[in-house]
């Protein structure tokens, strides 16, 4: 009896808590149960608004980490741009190109009798006065973005500086922009007379067609008769020339008689093509595609359209010693100019949107392209 007693009280203890279990583990399957109701919808109860703040905090919260998880993305690439341009050295690079330039440039015109004399030193004196040298720069570096060398570009890049050069003497005779200073030094005409002058410009522009044709080796003929082509428009009525007449039927005129079409179909021409040129001329010569050129095309457009905007805002900013060729040139004779048609703020915007479109129509050969990147933003940081 008192085993039988114990036994069952033994058993209904355990059934107890088993009882005592199944009562707990339903009430939490209720309570589970309420609070997912009470999350899926509006129940009326004093425990209601809870549930709307619940939801807002749980989605702020997943939007604070997408936004978090974004922005530490789009750091990362900002830093993996600025490590790369901080790898690249353009002030190295530009020294390591303009030395070979300037002896390639002095070496390309030489007088063999006592007759040339005169004008091969009135060339000279202009092609050698200094500068930038950024066409030729330009060549060469798109020539080995496409896996082509110096050598086969030099006779291109030395080509473009004549044509450059040639502009520049002509631009500043009395008859266009009467100026008598360039890169610091006399203008040609101020040294040589008027008539040399022309006559060397004239002189410089016939010698580049040779210069290309004659010096570059290596590269398939073809080729270089599309750098020619390409260099013979240039300076055509849809290039410099073109370019030159229609900004000086523009000076004098009334700002609202100007429109930002007339001033960009001019610095197309007058500006950007010669370094469409340059960009085109070296990517040809490096073994380019087509596509690939057209995309150069693009890219020296826009910055060729840039260095323009940053020579007018120059023209107004800095002065006659920075620049090394009078300032206010551009106010002096009411030439269509951007800040004048935007004003500072509006052409320093517009110089830095042709820049960042020019630098994303390079996307595609990534660090290749770091030179070409680098001079895009130095046109429209150069002080001069």
């Amino acid at each position: 009896l008192d085993y039988s007693s114990t036994s069952l009280h033994h058993s209904l203890s355990t059934a107890t808590k088993q009882q005592n279990n199944n009562n707990n583990n339903n009430i939490m399957r209720i309570n589970v149960t309420l609070f997912l109701a009470l999350m899926a919808a509006p129940a009326v109860s004093a425990f209601a608004p809870a549930a709307p703040m619940m939801r807002s905090a749980s989605t702020s919260l997943f939007m604070a980490k997408a936004k978090a998880k974004a922005a530490k993305e789009e750091t990362a690439k900002e830093e993996t741009k600025e490590e790369t341009k901080a790898a690249f050295d353009l002030n190295e690079y530009l020294v390591s190109k303009v030395g070979p330039i300037e002896a390639a440039l002095e070496a390309s015109i030489v007088s063999t009798e006592p007759q040339t004399e005169k004008i091969v030193e009135s060339m000279l004196y202009s092609l050698m006065a200094g500068g930038k040298r950024i066409r030729p720069v330009l060549c060469l570096a798109a020539c080995e973005m496409f896996g082509g060398t110096q050598e086969q570009s030099m006779p291109a890049a030395v080509a473009l500086e004549m044509i450059h050069t040639m502009s520049l003497i002509h631009d500043d005779l009395p008859a266009m922009d009467n100026d008598d200073l360039r890169r610091g030094k006399p203008t040609n005409h101020v040294i040589y007379g008027e008539d040399v002058a022309i006559l060397s410009g004239d002189a410089l522009l016939s010698d580049s067609f040779r210069h290309v044709a004659e010096k570059t080796t290596n590269v398939d003929p073809a080729r270089i008769l599309d750098v020619v082509v390409r260099l013979g428009r240039s300076v055509g009525p849809k290039g410099l020339a073109g370019g030159q007449v229609m900004d000086l039927e523009c000076e004098g005129k009334a700002v609202e008689d100007v429109t930002l079409e007339d001033l960009k179909w001019i610095h197309t021409h007058k500006t950007a093509t010669l370094l469409q040129v340059a960009v085109a001329s070296g990517a040809i010569l490096g073994g380019a595609s087509k596509k690939e050129v057209e995309a150069c095309e693009l890219f020296a457009l826009n910055i060729g359209l840039a260095f323009q905007v940053a020579d007018d805002i120059l023209d107004v900013t800095a002065s006659t010693e920075d620049l090394g060729k009078t300032a206010g040139k551009d106010e002096d004779t009411d030439k269509a100019t951007y800040p004048r048609l935007l004003g500072l703020d509006g052409a320093r915007a517009e110089a830095q949107r042709l820049v960042d479109e020019a630098k994303a129509s390079l996307e595609p050969f990534g660090e290749k392209a770091a030179p070409l990147l680098a001079i895009a933003d130095y046109i429209i940081a150069r002080k001069n």
